[in-house]
């Protein structure tokens, strides 16, 4: 064993012994770091991959995920499907992600109306079943996803498809007591437990718009409320068994 200090000179042999060890030694790093990079590369992608048994496309990276379906008696299939979601990846990589499970459904992204920006996105799309919408948004490490899939022939099926430029707005009243509501200064009068059963509840095509509404019913207060309603969409306004005025559901 020789021991080399500051200062001393090292004879020539041993210099080269020294440098051949050295050679050897980076040779055998570069090959061993060579034979990992291969089995890295999938640890560290950002690629996303997809969830074969979400009900909508989804990553299975996610840190939030949650599906609901709006659903009429009598009819089996959803009128709608909404997926909420938080993905841990930055909103371009979403957004190919989407654009790429979605088209193997056979959904076509429509241009007009359009927003893509730096931390939003928003794209409508028409798919075998009916109209859909994909808005994205990024906010700190995440970017939220809320995908809603629509489906025409149920809606029509359960007597809840707009008029052309309307919307749909059906009134129950799933209580015992007839029921007083005022719709952009229309009174109309709900029997008890109009629209209990399908599809017997009133259904109004109305031009889009924000509106306000109230309710009187014997027994309870005033109440008073809004609604917007966008072309296309068919919404439920429902009075409980309580004589309640209950939030409005989107039902297409």
């Amino acid at each position: 064993m020789t021991t080399v200090r500051q200062g001393a000179k090292v004879p020539a042999r041993w210099r080269l012994f020294v440098c051949g060890l050295a050679l050897i030694a980076s040779c055998a790093l570069a090959a061993s770091a060579g034979a990992w990079v291969p089995h890295l590369a999938p640890l560290f992608s950002s690629a996303l991959a997809p969830d074969p048994d979400a009900a909508l496309p989804a990553p299975t990276r996610t840190s939030y995920r949650e599906i609901g379906t709006t659903k009429m008696l009598g009819i089996e299939a959803p009128l709608r499907t909404r997926l909420t979601a938080r993905i841990p990846a930055k909103l371009g990589d979403v957004l190919a992600f989407y654009r790429t499970e979605l088209g193997k459904l056979g959904w076509q992204e429509q241009h007009d109306g359009a927003v893509i920006a730096t931390d939003h996105v928003r794209l409508t799309f028409a798919t075998p079943l009916g109209p859909a919408a994909l808005e994205l948004d990024r906010k700190d490490s995440s970017t939220s996803v809320n995908l809603v899939q629509r489906n025409r022939e149920a809606a029509t099926m359960a007597h809840v498809m707009p008029r052309p430029g309307r919307a749909a707005l059906m009134l129950t009243n799933l209580s015992d007591k007839e029921a007083v509501l005022t719709v952009d200064n229309h009174t109309i009068t709900l029997p008890a437990r109009a629209g209990k059963e399908r599809p017997e509840a009133p259904l109004f095509n109305m031009p889009p718009g924000k509106y306000s509404y109230a309710l009187k019913i014997d027994g309870g207060p005033d109440r008073n409320t809004t609604i917007e309603l966008v072309t296309g969409d068919a919404w439920e306004v429902t009075i409980g068994p309580e004589g309640d005025l209950w939030s409005p559901l989107q039902l297409y």
